[in-house]
């Protein structure tokens, strides 16, 4: 079994995109070529010279005189071959370790999987919260060309309280995003979203906004901000505000009298939300995530919360003008289950009807919706998984997307492989 795993390891370095057969093959040829120049010269010497076993017993022996011709030459040819394969791998293993962790796994394995991420589609996920980080864990591990565009309405929490303390963009989210892309240590990740859990003026802080607000301080941009603390973590992609503005979340509330201010506050009414929109409403889309949405191979949004995550991005202006020019595929994919207090029995079509509503409609090409729904949900959370409705305006692909340990999230391998079935269908379509 254990020699079967090594000629299959072996077998990978021969896959396409690996960069390595052309390199094989002008070593091959340059061994050949080495060899035959090496031959000629030893070819005249036989000749000259009298290997009898008579004349010299020790260079008969040592020149295989006993032996027939063409034995003596495939004996020599596979000894050569041997000797070349096991130097080479030698040498290669001795130069790559110097810059390889081994808890990464095979080396063809971390090869072949560095060559396939970087060849993979231009991918744009728009969110934040919780689902944003899910899928962003899922795609990293099939592309390198990632970025992640993140709503900067939070106002609860450590966010919060630097925003109006410091008068930052709120950088949770951005953090949380950084945090799921991370190559760096596990420990990096951990300590990047340590939350204090005491101390004056700490307490309810997470380590990773104190980062960025620190950054900020140092480089004098909250943008250049997100750019280090994302190089400290080695993260694989791009992480990107939507905005660069300070943007307070408003809502219309069935019954209500008064508007509801702030993304933190709008969950909390617990009655259905009619309308949410931004103040001020004229705010510009950051040019670099507007680019971004542009060149896209795929635009996916969600999931996340629909009316505090999802829809902030999507009513900056600029955000969903690009996502209509852009030739991207796009997809927005519904949340597994309701959330309380914004989408208290929701189907699939009512989340995107929600979203029609606001900005309009054809603004995606398929919604990606799960189909396991035979799980069971914990009675504390006051949820219920989200049912497909009545035939709705936007293509729906079904799957199984759901994380059977935590039924109320999406598993980030499953909807990262739907995700990449959907472009290349859809490509092939094209």
């Amino acid at each position: 079994m254990r020699l079967r795993e090594r000629l299959t390891s072996a077998w990978k370095w021969l896959y396409p995109g690996m960069g390595v057969k052309r390199w094989l093959a002008l070593l091959g040829l340059g061994l050949l070529l080495l060899s035959l120049g090496v031959s000629f010269f030893y070819v005249q010497m036989y000749r000259a010279l009298e290997f009898t076993g008579a004349a010299s017993p020790i260079a008969y022996n040592v020149t295989l005189q006993f032996l027939p011709r063409s034995v003596r030459g495939l004996l020599l040819a596979l000894l050569g071959t041997a000797c070349v394969a096991v130097a080479v791998y030698r040498l290669s293993h001795s130069l790559v370790t110097v810059f390889y962790d081994e808890g990464q796994g095979r080396l063809v394995d971390a090869v072949y999987r560095r060559r396939v991420r970087h060849r993979g589609p231009k991918m744009v996920a728009i969110g934040g919260g919780t689902g944003q980080s899910t899928l962003l864990r899922g795609l990293k591990e099939r592309t390198d060309n990632l970025t992640a565009i993140v709503t900067v309405a939070d106002d609860g929490g450590s966010s919060g309280r630097l925003r109006q303390e410091l008068g930052l963009l709120p950088p949770g989210d951005l953090r949380s995003c950084i945090s799921a892309l991370a190559e760096a240590e596990p420990l990096m990740a951990l300590l990047f979203q340590y939350r204090f859990g005491q101390g004056v003026g700490l307490d309810g802080h997470s380590f990773g906004n104190l980062f960025i607000a620190a950054m900020t301080g140092v480089t004098g941009d909250f943008a250049q901000a997100i750019r280090q603390s994302s190089k400290v973590l080695a993260v694989r992609g791009r992480v990107l505000p939507s905005t660069m503005q300070s943007v307070t979340l408003c809502a219309e509330v069935a019954g209500a009298q008064h508007q509801i201010q702030g993304e933190s506050q709008i969950p909390r009414a617990g009655v259905p939300i009619e309308r949410v929109f931004l103040q001020p409403d004229d705010v510009r889309g950051y040019g670099e995530a507007v680019q971004a949405l542009l060149g896209a191979d795929v635009i996916v949004v969600g999931p996340g919360s629909l009316y505090t995550s999802i829809l902030p991005n999507l009513l900056v202006r600029d955000i969903a003008a690009a996502i209509r020019a852009s030739d991207a595929i796009k997809v927005y994919v519904c949340n597994v289950a309701t959330q309380p207090g914004e989408t208290d029995g929701y189907t699939v079509v009512d989340h995107v009807r929600a979203i029609e509503s606001h900005v309009g409609n054809d603004l995606f090409d398929y919604v990606l919706a799960n189909n396991r729904l035979d799980v069971t949900l914990p009675t504390t959370w006051n949820s219920v998984m989200v049912q497909p409705g009545d035939e709705g305006t936007v293509p729906t692909w079904s799957a199984d997307v759901v994380d059977l340990e935590r039924p109320w999230r999406h598993d980030p391998a499953k909807l990262a492989s739907e995700l990449l079935k959907i472009q290349a269908g859809s490509k092939a379509r094209r």
